[in-house]
C-alpha cells in the first residue's frame, strides 16, 4: 500500500509540473508572439549593386545571432541606430562617421550596448554635440568601405570626420571576395555569377564557432523568448563550471591566420592569396583616403584585437603595423587598441568570459564598454 501511494504522489508531482511546464510555454509563446515586432530580420539585409550589401532602411524587428535574440533598428540611411528616424543630409552639429564590419555593427547587441552606440550617446550629451553615424555591417572590408563612403558621400551626406575599424579578418575579405563591386579590371575579372548574386544575409557568412542558428531553425528563438533566455543562463552557468567556455578561442584561424606565422592558409585565401589580400586592401583604402583628402574630410583607422589574436599573445601583428604605415602621412590619427585589451588580459584570468559573446569572436556589452571608454579618450 505504501508503495501505491507513492507511486500516485509522484504521478501527482509531475502532473502538475507538466501542467505548470505547458501553461509556461503558453504564456511564453504568447508574450513573445505579441513582442517579436516584425518578422525576425526578414527584408532587413539586403543586397546593394553598389557596395555589395547593406541595411534597409527604417527596419524596427529583431536580428538573430547564433542564440541571441535582440532587437535591431535602422535610420533612413540604413544605418544602426536607437531608434527609427530621419537623418537629414546636412547635419546640425559635428558628425563623425563610423564604419567596419561586425565589430562595429554591434552584432548580437542592441545599438546602445554597442560602442557606436554609447559613444552617440556620449556625444549628443554634450554641450558641443558630436553625432556618430554607423555604416558598418558585417563582413564590411576596404573595397566596401571605399564604394559606400563614395556611395554616401554622393548622395549628398554630409560627415565631418570618418573613423574606420580594418578588422583582422579584412585581408581575407580582400583576398577572396566582393571582386564584382570592384573599379580595378584585374580584380573584376574575378567576379562569379554566385558573388554577383551579392550577400543579402552576409552576418551568416562566418558564425561563431558552434554557435550558428541556421534561419529554419530560429522558431524557438523567435517564438519562446523568456524560455530561450533561461536556457542559456543554464548553459552558460554549465559552461562556466565546466570550464569549457574558451574552446571558441582557438578554433577556427583561418579567416585572421596570416597574422599567425606558420600556418597553411594558401586555400583559405585563393585567388588573391595572402599578399594579393593585403595588397587589395591598401589599394582600396588609398582610393578611400584619396576621396576624402580631396573632400578635406580626416580619416582615423583604428585596430583592436580578435579573442585569438589575445590568447597567442600576438601584440605586434602584422595588422598593426600595417595601417600604422598606412596612415603615415594620410590619417588625422592611428589609434591601437591592442595594448587596453591585453591590459584587460593580465588583470583579468577570466577576460575573455567578460569580453567576447560566448563561444564567439565578437565583444560582449563588457568588451563594447572597453572600446568606447578608450575611443571615447581619442575621440572626445
Amino acid at each position: 500500500m505504501p508503495g501505491w501511494f507513492t507511486l500516485r504522489r509522484a504521478a501527482v508531482y509531475t502532473g502538475i509540473f507538466v501542467y505548470c511546464l505547458v501553461l509556461f510555454l503558453a504564456f511564453d509563446f504568447a508574450y513573445s508572439s505579441l513582442t517579436r515586432g516584425e518578422e525576425t530580420a526578414r527584408g532587413l539585409r539586403i543586397a546593394n549593386p553598389v557596395y555589395d550589401h547593406g541595411f534597409s532602411a527604417n527596419f524596427d524587428g529583431h536580428d538573430v545571432w547564433g542564440e541571441v535574440r535582440y532587437r535591431l533598428v535602422t535610420n533612413s540611411l540604413g544605418f544602426k541606430d536607437s531608434s527609427v528616424r530621419t537623418v537629414p543630409l546636412q547635419p546640425a552639429s559635428r558628425r563623425i562617421l563610423l564604419i567596419g564590419d561586425s565589430f562595429v555593427e554591434g552584432i548580437g547587441m542592441n545599438f546602445e550596448d554597442s560602442f557606436a552606440g554609447l559613444l552617440q550617446g556620449a556625444g549628443q550629451q554634450r554641450s558641443d554635440r558630436i553625432e556618430f553615424l554607423n555604416a558598418g555591417v558585417a563582413s564590411y572590408s576596404p573595397s566596401i568601405y571605399y564604394k559606400k563612403i563614395k556611395y554616401l558621400l554622393d548622395s549628398g551626406l554630409r560627415f565631418d570626420e570618418v573613423v574606420l575599424f580594418s578588422d583582422t579578418a579584412d585581408v581575407a575579405d580582400e583576398a577572396t571576395a566582393y571582386f564584382c563591386i570592384d573599379d580595378d579590371p584585374k580584380y573584376r575579372a574575378h567576379c562569379s555569377s554566385a558573388e554577383g548574386a551579392a550577400q543579402a544575409a552576409a552576418a551568416s557568412s562566418h558564425p561563431p564557432a558552434g554557435a550558428a542558428a541556421p534561419r529554419e531553425s530560429k522558431f524557438f528563438i523567435d517564438r519562446f523568448v523568456v524560455t530561450n533566455r533561461v536556457r542559456m543562463s543554464l548553459k552558460r552557468s554549465i559552461q562556466s563550471l565546466l570550464g569549457n567556455r574558451r574552446k571558441s578561442i582557438n578554433t577556427d584561424r583561418s579567416r585572421i591566420g596570416w597574422v599567425f606565422p606558420g600556418l597553411a592558409l594558401a586555400r583559405d585565401y585563393q585567388p588573391l592569396g595572402i599578399e594579393g589580400g593585403i595588397a587589395r586592401s591598401l589599394q582600396n583604402m588609398r582610393a578611400l583616403s584619396d576621396l576624402l583628402a580631396a573632400r578635406n574630410i580626416p580619416l582615423t583607422i583604428v585596430v583592436y584585437p580578435w579573442a585569438q589574436q589575445l590568447a597567442q599573445g600576438d601584440r605586434n601583428s602584422p595588422q598593426i603595423a600595417l595601417w600604422r604605415d598606412f596612415c603615415a602621412g594620410r590619417c588625422k590619427a592611428f589609434i591601437d587598441l591592442y595594448p587596453v585589451f591585453f591590459a584587460a588580459t593580465e588583470a583579468d584570468k577570466d577576460w575573455y568570459e567578460h569580453l567576447f559573446i560566448l563561444g564567439d569572436d565578437h565583444f560582449s556589452v563588457a568588451g563594447n564598454q572597453l572600446m568606447f571608454r578608450e575611443l571615447a579618450r581619442h575621440l572626445f
